[in-house]
């Protein structure tokens, strides 16, 4: 049966409004050939929404058919004190400005753990700010704790940022920390800290953490471990769109390399009460050519992810048809992450069935989903509420 989506784009590749080179894109698109870092710019610069849109709906139906994916899941934040300063960051305290923040102990974060013992979770999300004494000792003994107390529950947990600081002070090499880390239960990584890898770009909004090259090495050694990992990219602040493009091109070459990306998650700026409030915040129209072009362009990633705690239920709503399969989770107002970043989702939390009337109102399928994408539940076989 032939989709909707590739009908319209069959009709598009006849058309006569569309540039040459516009046109060359969508042949290729349509051929399953990889686009160029001069194509994905070009797209950046010349293709309207309706035309990414085509594209991106294209590939995502046929890797993921009508499916779209979520998990229930939740997240702990063991501190928001920190030893960076990043310009784009309106979630951490400095270790010298602790007034506000928090220091979780073991204890305090198994007592968040406990809280979801009657709820059929599966993932528990752990990432947050650094702090010397939140160190390897530290997370190795609550990985322990919280498999000895629920060892069906998936940890995903700390981001290359928490891992150069966290290994470097414990004077191990990265293999040795996550084989450390790993044995004790560390399940998959969370894409964060990757912001942007252009180094000029990186050194003016998080400079001082560690660097693109070892975001980048950490991930291929979880990869090569037999571990999967997400990846992220921060847009809409001080970046080009051949920043954007060169963040994309280095993450396809790992996924070349590794295949252990299960999901790409563009991560938009948002500009409330940080050092970069000055920089103004793009449009719900730029967020969504956005996950086309990183649909489009990430050719070897099964899952493009939107974030709706970071975005919003409409927007990310809307993204369903520009190209991402993935929602992210329940998240259970879980996360502050994203509400002191001034994001539209002041208290992140939907319940399954809210998620999946989201889903279907949007005319897709929900699939409720683990963290490696095996499928807990399929609501095209069960139309019943969840």
């Amino acid at each position: 049966m032939i989709s909707t989506e590739t009908n319209t784009l069959s009709l598009l590749l006849d058309s006569d409004s569309l540039s040459p080179a516009l046109k060359a894109i969508a042949r290729k698109v349509y051929n399953q050939q990889r686009i160029s870092a001069e194509e994905g710019i070009l797209l950046y610069k010349q293709a309207e929404l309706g035309f990414l849109g085509i594209l991106a709906n294209h590939i995502r139906e046929e890797k993921n058919g009508n499916k779209v994916y979520f998990n229930h899941n939740f997240h702990v934040e063991p501190t928001n004190v920190c030893v960076y300063s990043c310009a784009f960051c309106s979630y951490s305290r400095l270790i010298k400005n602790r007034e506000d923040g928090w220091e979780l102990s073991v204890d305090q974060i198994m007592n968040i753990i406990k809280g979801y013992d009657r709820q059929p979770v599966t993932e528990v999300h752990i990432t947050g700010g650094v702090v010397p004494k939140q160190d390897l000792a530290f997370y190795k003994e609550l990985f322990e704790r919280i498999k000895a107390h629920r060892p069906d529950l998936h940890i995903k947990a700390l981001t290359p940022v928490e891992f150069h600081y966290i290994f470097k002070k414990a004077k191990v090499s990265y293999e040795e920390g996550l084989k450390i880390l790993k044995e004790a239960g560390l399940n998959s990584l969370p894409g964060g800290g990757a912001e942007i890898f252009d180094e000029g770009i990186r050194d003016q909004i998080a400079g001082g953490k560690c660097t693109s090259e070892e975001w980048l090495r950490l991930h291929e050694i979880w990869h090569n471990m037999g571990g999967h990992s997400n990846a992220t990219m921060l847009y809409g602040h001080i970046e080009t769109f051949e920043h954007r493009i060169d963040h994309m091109e280095r993450l396809r070459t790992l996924q070349d390399k590794t295949g252990g990306f299960n999901a790409f998650i563009p991560l938009k700026f948002r500009n409330k009460d940080n050092q970069m409030s000055h920089v103004p915040e793009v449009s719900v129209v730029e967020d969504l050519r956005n996950y086309a072009i990183s649909r489009i362009y990430l050719d070897n990633f099964a899952h493009i992810k939107a974030y709706w705690a970071m975005i919003g239920r409409s927007t990310a709503q809307l993204s369903l048809q520009f190209g991402t399969d993935d929602l992210d989770g329940t998240i259970d107002d879980t996360t502050k992450i994203y509400s002191m970043a001034g994001s539209e989702e002041q208290h992140p939390k939907m319940s399954t069935a809210e998620l999946v009337e989201l889903i279907q109102t949007a005319g897709r399928t929900p699939v409720e989903r683990d963290t490696l994408y095996h499928v807990v539940k399929d609501y095209s076989k069960q139309q019943t509420n969840p």
